[in-house]
């Protein structure tokens, strides 16, 4: 990989570690802490997501419009403001004003960053947005994993190392992303663009694949909320629950040489990757569904990893692919607010189903969302100019 795209993923991987001591706890400490209930603990991260969808859409928009290293610095010290008066002010409801600044800012880094990658590395095609991909489940994994021991000390301290982490992204991206090769500035208003560049085609074949990601987000996030309760109801433990996502993470980071000689030798093309992973989410939803012992989960566990590693890095880079010169950025905007849309809607039309219906038939409604997600991913380019081939993306 190039030095920059290296510099991008550290401080990618920094990034989602900061944010990762504080996210899986919000939970815990809006209930136990400030008090409040587990509906109004659910409403707040609601509002978290919401303003990531908002800031990923924005953050797409201003790469396009002032280049990558300032729409990225933009959303850093967005995030970081947030952050610091986290440290001196965390009580009720100074903490809801935060926490939803603190995801309007994160917003807007992702889709830059995402675009900036493939702006340094066109060559690398699907390569370039997996090694950010990587980076993000690495920073997960770790922050999360220390975000607990921090935690069972003081809450103070969360806010503190969130804070450092931060900082130190701030540090690297304001010293090392200014001079990145690639980083380009577009002045031209897109009202002033020519209609080749707009491309109504393209961005509607986004838009179809989009549906099947957004489709596919929401049933993958049942795995951290109604999933998480349907493994208590079946008397697993807490700890073995947790060990299910540090299976999800090990294999995200180990298991990448299998996974780059699969889609060298047998799924060739994106499309291909894509239409196997949602298959191979099925299957995972197919297990958990008849699975009544912890090693059933652990076996969906591993099923779902694989296809998450096919079809999470893919979506960025079709995107890339179909996006006209000077719009990089705003479609990887679109991929990024899907994906956060996703998270928001998941939880809460899995709570509604699993509390008005039952678990089962939960998981019958996943696989149909996926379903109709495989029908989504099959037809989006099939309007597109037949010199345009973006089912065979450089993997």
């Amino acid at each position: 990989m190039p030095r920059a795209l290296w510099l991008l993923v550290i401080g990618m991987m920094i990034n989602v570690m900061g944010a990762s001591f504080l996210w899986p706890l919000n939970t815990i400490y809006i209930h136990e802490h400030l008090g409040k209930s587990l509906t109004v603990a659910g409403v707040v991260l609601m509002l978290n997501s919401a303003a990531g969808v908002i800031g990923n859409l924005i953050g797409g928009v201003l790469f396009d419009r002032i280049g990558g290293f300032k729409s990225i610095m933009t959303g850093i010290i967005i995030t970081l403001v947030a952050v610091v008066t986290l440290m001196f002010f965390h009580g009720w409801p100074v903490y809801i004003y935060l926490l939803i600044l603190m995801g309007f800012g994160s917003g807007i880094v992702f889709p830059a960053t995402y675009a900036l990658a493939g702006t340094v590395w066109p060559e690398g095609g699907r390569k370039a947005f997996n090694s950010i991909y990587v980076a993000q489940n690495v920073g997960v994994a770790a922050g999360a994993s220390l975000g607990g021991i921090v935690a069972s000390i003081s809450f103070q301290y969360i806010f503190l190392a969130n804070a450092a982490l931060y900082a130190v992204f701030f540090l690297i991206a304001f010293f090392g992303y200014r001079n990145i090769k690639g980083v380009h500035v577009n002045q031209t208003s897109i009202l002033e663009q020519k209609a080749s560049v707009k491309d109504p085609q393209k961005f509607t074949a986004l838009v179809t694949l989009c549906i099947g990601y957004l489709l596919c987000w929401v049933g993958y996030v049942q795995w951290s909320t109604t999933i998480s309760s349907h493994t208590q109801t079946l008397n697993i433990p807490l700890n073995q629950y947790s060990l299910l996502w540090t299976v999800n993470g090990l294999l995200i980071v180990c298991a990448q040489p299998i996974i780059s000689q699969f889609v060298k030798h047998v799924a060739k093309t994106i499309k291909q990757q894509m239409l196997t992973g949602y298959l191979i989410f099925i299957v995972s939803f197919l297990v958990a569904a008849n699975a009544e012992h912890f090693i059933g989960f652990l076996i969906a566990m591993i099923i779902l990893t694989i296809g998450e590693m096919l079809v999470w890095p893919a979506v960025p880079t079709i995107a890339d692919s179909l996006a006209p010169k000077g719009r990089q950025g705003f479609y990887q905007g679109v991929v990024n607010s899907t994906a956060t849309g996703g998270k928001m809607v998941g939880p809460l039309l899995g709570g509604f189903i699993a509390d008005y219906y039952n678990i089962n038939f939960l998981f019958m409604v996943i696989i149909s969302l996926l379903i109709i997600g495989i029908f989504t991913t099959i037809l989006y380019d099939k309007k597109l100019k037949p010199a345009v081939d973006n089912t065979a993306v450089k993997t």
